[in-house]
């Protein structure tokens, strides 16, 4: 997941103990294991009502982690590991004991956080260690993405990769000095143990305190500087959507789809990236490199052929083998792109894919209260991936010899299996579902009848862990895709569940001031929220106005951008922190352009600064998108591929682009008519206002936000469209027709390719 970083220079001499430590322990080739997903919580849990009778550290059969909303710390609340929560506490008990901290850091559904559970901290010999040698402290990354993002980046400085579980040790004053992921209990080849690492670090600790120190604060000084972010100095063109275009061309995988080798992560936004850059240029290499890239995916095993949804990532470069936990946020994001692919193409193929992963977050994944649920494990009964398996035996008992020869045939099943076993290293018998080409006709038919009758079967069994809490930046993004496949494919009820999600979080994950919470779970918000809190959030309420023109979530959107502006802001700089300016102060305060599998806080704020741009033309969010650009101009300008999302918005900032505004009213089948017809094209550099023209109060309260619509009105009482390109307009139309040729001059209506 994690590629190095490009500066380490300040870890490459390490002291002569480090470097041993290094070495002996084989960590700097062999830390790149990358996290997938866990099930269950085998530890019983206490009621409420017997919490309230626990002493302050858990009592005997829990440690201080049992009074935490977080799955993941409570699924390690009965570990003998004396663990305790991120906290003032936590470090003021290391600097009374006078012992470093042992810092881990994962998330619920991550499978190797769940194997070093098992092997390392729910052994009795090596919570002993921990216990006697450090004070040590969980985290839940997910809820403390700020704690990760330091730690993290120390981490791949000190090892040359990262992942998750992390661990990281620490002084009673927050400063790294040693680092690592994965550590069984005992050392085998290439890999060190924790009985090995614990003693020689607490004896470093114990003998060389002067050099650790030095080490510590070597290590803190250097971090200040990776964790900045800001690289100004480069020029910011759009030329840089193209030679990014040019730079995924080469890493593609022209036989499988997809980017590089294993293992193998979806990334939608540098799929959303090439539509663009195809759109601009004509480019048929871009749409083509996208078009392989969605449909193996979808063929392949990462995606769930019988439950629908997407797996985390690719063990291989076929997209065969996952890791098989599902992450709210991938099926956000692939719902996205696949509605732009449908859009760009008019491929049925891609809103038929959007429309299966918003079936399956419907059905599982959305809470009564409307919000989001974050992930499903990848592990049941303490097996990865047992809840997706099949033997060819299961599925033809399940549908009899001849369908099940039928199924079994088109998914690729065999007797030996085509899943590898990762802890024997061989097949165990069990398959994949997986397709290698398009079903055709009556198969198809065929096909999804018994893919209904495989999913009532696997339905009774056990279930892998749902971790059910409900965060504010991935039910951003969910928003945006329930809200875009709204429009997209005229589904009302994918609007409505967008609406619910969205007035949940507003309502629910709001604080009186009006400021965000980060996470809801039992009834409960807390924590304070961070950047990509607030800008997901306002990516799924532009969404949600352009899918349902209320006046509300468009004011939310500039209310919540003027906070993340007051709060998060660099005004040295530019750009944003992670943090807010009244949060907890950390060793750093990162603020970074790169997202990885994930967009940054900061590609989605600029995306947003170019969106509320055009729709109420306030200077302020150009001004402010602009320094943005220019506080990380210099990584655009150096390896612009790195950054998908921000290029995406740096195509809506410099254009060309539309600014629409329809008039009318929506009850009336002409208004509709117009509205279609800006919804369905690829037109991704467009922003779409409704100015209502049988309500005052909501044409008042539009223009208070985007002033210029006031004078926007209906023409011969009919539904009305006024569109504009780069600054300059056209002449209002009553004629959709005529409203299709401003938006596309140089297409004639019934063309092949309509949506392009």
């Amino acid at each position: 997941m994690f590629s190095p970083l490009a500066s380490v220079s300040f870890f490459s001499l390490p002291t002569p103990f480090f470097l041993a430590t290094a070495l002996t322990f084989g960590v700097l080739p062999v830390l790149n294991l990358v996290a997938s997903d866990h099930n269950g919580a085998a530890q019983a849990l206490p009621s409420s009502a017997e919490l309230e009778q626990l002493p302050e550290d858990g009592g005997k059969e829990f440690n201080r982690l049992v009074f935490e909303k977080s799955p993941y710390l409570l699924q390690h609340a009965g570990n003998p590991v004396d663990w305790r929560p991120w906290g003032p506490e936590a470090f003021e008990e290391a600097a009374r004991q006078d012992k470093p901290v042992f810092l881990s850091i994962g998330y619920s559904t991550c499978h190797w956080c769940h194997v070093m559970e098992k092997e390392s901290f729910e052994d009795d010999e090596v919570a002993d260690l921990i216990n006697d040698n450090f004070i040590p402290v969980k985290v839940d990354r997910e809820e403390r993405p700020d704690i990760d993002e330091v730690y993290m980046t120390f981490t791949q400085a000190f090892t040359g990769s990262g992942g998750w579980p992390m661990t990281v040790i620490l002084t009673p004053e927050k400063k790294p000095f040693f680092a690592g992921t994965y550590f069984p209990k005992t050392g085998r080849p290439g890999r060190p143990g924790m009985t090995e690492i614990v003693p020689h670090i607490a004896q470093l600790w114990q003998d060389r305190r002067e050099d650790v120190l030095g080490e510590a604060n070597r290590f803190t000084e250097a971090l200040s500087t990776l964790s900045a972010g800001s690289s100004g100095g480069g020029t910011v063109s759009s030329e840089l959507i193209g030679q990014a275009s040019e730079a995924l061309a080469q890493q593609f995988d022209s036989e499988y789809g997809g980017f590089g080798t294993a293992p193998k992560f979806p990334v939608p936004p540098d799929l959303m990236l090439l539509l663009r850059a195809s759109l601009r240029s004509g480019d048929q290499q871009a749409w083509d490199m996208v078009n392989k890239s969605l449909t193996s995916m979808r063929r392949g095993g990462i995606y769930d052929h019988v439950g629908f949804g997407l797996h985390r990532y690719s063990t291989d470069r076929k997209w065969l083998v996952p890791h098989f936990e599902k992450m709210l946020y991938d099926q956000a994001l692939f719902t996205l792109v696949n509605l732009e692919a449908y859009q760009y193409s008019g491929d049925e193929r891609f809103a038929e894919i959007a429309r299966e992963v918003l079936q399956y977050v419907s059905r599982d994944m959305t809470s009564p209260q409307g919000g989001f649920y974050s992930a499903e494990d990848a592990d049941s009964e303490g097996e990865e991936g047992k809840f997706y398996l099949w033997t060819k035996a299961e599925a033809e008992k399940v549908l009899g010899p001849e369908d099940g020869e039928f199924l079994t045939s088109l998914y690729h099943f065999s007797e030996e299996g085509n899943f590898r076993d990762e802890a024997l290293g061989r097949a165990n018998g069990t398959n994949i579902p997986h397709l290698l080409n398009k079903v055709k006709g009556e198969d198809e038919v065929r096909l999804e009848a018994l893919r209904k009758k495989l999913w009532a079967a696997r339905e009774k069994r056990i279930h892998p862990l749902k971790d059910d809490k409900i965060m504010t930046d991935w039910n951003g993004l969910m928003i945006a895709a329930f809200a875009r496949a709204g429009q997209v494919l005229k589904n009302p009820n994918y609007t409505q569940t967008a609406k619910k999600a969205a007035d949940f979080i507003l309502s629910e994950l709001s604080t009186e001031d009006g400021r965000l919470l980060k996470r809801w779970r039992l009834g409960e918000a807390g924590l304070p929220a961070h950047l990509e809190d607030y800008t997901f959030l306002t990516w799924g309420l532009l969404d949600l106005y352009e899918a349902t023109f209320e006046v509300r979530y468009l004011a939310e959107s500039v209310r919540l951008t003027k906070a993340t502006l007051d709060h998060f802001w660099d005004e040295k700089t530019g750009g944003f922190f992670l943090t807010a300016d009244d949060s907890e102060q950390l060793l750093v305060r990162p603020k970074n352009l790169y997202g990885g599998a994930i967009p940054s806080g900061n590609a989605v704020a600029l995306l947003n600064l170019a969106r509320l741009y055009r729709m109420t033309a306030d200077p302020i969010y150009e001004e402010k998108a602009e320094a943005l650009l220019q506080a990380f101009s210099g990584e655009l300008a150096s390896n612009p591929s790195r950054f998908p999302l921000a290029l995406c918005a740096l195509d809506l900032l410099r254009g060309p682009a539309f600014e629409i505004t329809i008039s009318g009213d929506l009850e009336e089948a002409s208004t509709q008519a117009m509205v279609a017809a800006v919804r369905k094209p690829f037109l991704p550099n467009k922003v779409v206002l409704f100015h209502p023209a049988n309500d005052g109060k909501e044409a008042a309260a539009l223009a208070k936000l985007a002033p210029f619509t006031a004078e926007q009105l209906t023409l011969e009482g009919g539904a009305t469209a006024y569109v504009c390109q780069n600054f300059a307009c056209k002449l209002p139309t009553t004629d959709v027709e005529e409203l299709q040729q401003q938006l596309f001059p140089e297409k004639i209506t019934g063309e092949a390719t309509p949506n392009r």
